[in-house]
């Protein structure tokens, strides 16, 4: 069986299970969220072996029976109502460590490892292993000392010059920004908490890159002319979508980035230059491709179905 970790809302989820199911594999969804006040677990140890199963809404998962596991889009978990903060606090450190154990200690193939989908996720891990494998990066300061942005700032020129975030969530989402004359007063502000400075990057297209196993579909995608160039992700509505073949090159440096960061999946964005050549900007281990796919109809959603299948079939 199949283990998909993620919630009911997440439609990239649920796409992959119902062609997990017209193929006949079977697979079940865990929602974290449910733990521990809408769900249980059973983890059983002794002399023979040990086992596990997870139960919510009157259904149980056996752990035993996963071979494959894809660690889509985890929850934080919801405690039980009328806990003081001391009580919360304790109740949800046993919970996370009870879970956390979990993980490693399946039989199954994850797709991507929870510990290592958590240090790939981190922006400047990603930069330093992408140059060691040969990927083409932005000239890129991260700092909270104005004395280093301004530095930087002044070398690549002030209207060549990006920030973003290290993290995009619904709640705090930031799209990436070219640094505008008004804004270089506020390069002091950087002391509150990093910020990630690229220099801009030309390009002719941006990339769009999923890796499902040792499979790449790349999408190009192109933005209107006169709009916002700095990210794509500002004229989805209007921005050209077509797949693309990537140069040998660049396809074995990106296999290689993910062997080194242990993923099997990965979105990989890059941009590439009038002169054909691909800059790596960052990886989203757990990064969406639906919004390719509607476009290009290229079949990213069965790709991920049958990798594990085949995955569970191998274990």
């Amino acid at each position: 069986m199949i283990l998909v970790v993620s919630h009911p809302a997440d439609d990239h989820a649920r796409g992959v299970l119902d062609a997990l199911s017209r193929a006949g594999h079977p697979a079940a969804m865990l929602d974290t969220a449910a733990f521990p006040r809408g769900a249980s677990i059973a983890q059983r140890f002794d002399a023979d072996g040990a086992s596990f199963s997870y139960r919510a809404d009157g259904q149980t998962i056996d752990l035993d029976a996963c071979r494959a596991a894809w660690w889509r889009r985890p929850q934080q978990y919801t405690l039980h109502d009328g806990l003081d903060s001391a009580a919360a606090e304790f109740a949800y450190t046993e919970c996370h460590e009870a879970i956390a154990g979990l993980w490693p200690a399946l039989r199954a193939v994850w797709v991507n490892r929870p510990e290592l989908d958590e240090v790939a996720h981190h922006k400047p891990y990603q930069l330093a292993v992408a140059r060691t494998v040969g990927l083409p990066i932005p000239r890129t300061v991260i700092t909270n000392d104005p004395a280093v942005a301004r530095e930087f700032v002044a070398a690549v020129g002030l209207d060549r010059t990006v920030y973003k975030t290290f993290l995009a969530t619904e709640r705090h989402w930031r799209e990436t920004r070219i640094l505008r004359h008004e804004e270089e007063p506020m390069l002091d502000q950087v002391r509150l908490a990093p910020v990630i400075f690229q220099e801009f990057v030309d390009g002719d297209c941006d990339v769009r890159a999923t890796v499902i196993g040792d499979r790449i579909i790349a999408a190009a995608i192109t933005a209107p002319a006169g709009g916002y160039g700095a990210d794509y992700r500002m004229e989805m509505e209007t921005a050209c979508f077509e797949p693309v073949d990537l140069p040998a090159r660049t396809e074995r440096g990106i296999l290689e980035l993910m062997r080194r960061l242990g993923l099997i999946y990965g979105a990989v964005d890059l941009r590439r230059t009038p002169a054909g050549e691909y800059i790596f900007l960052e990886i989203n281990p757990a990064g969406e491709w639906r919004f390719v796919e509607e476009r290009t109809g290229q079949p990213i959603t069965d790709a991920v179905a049958q990798l594990l299948a085949a995955l569970d079939d191998s274990g």
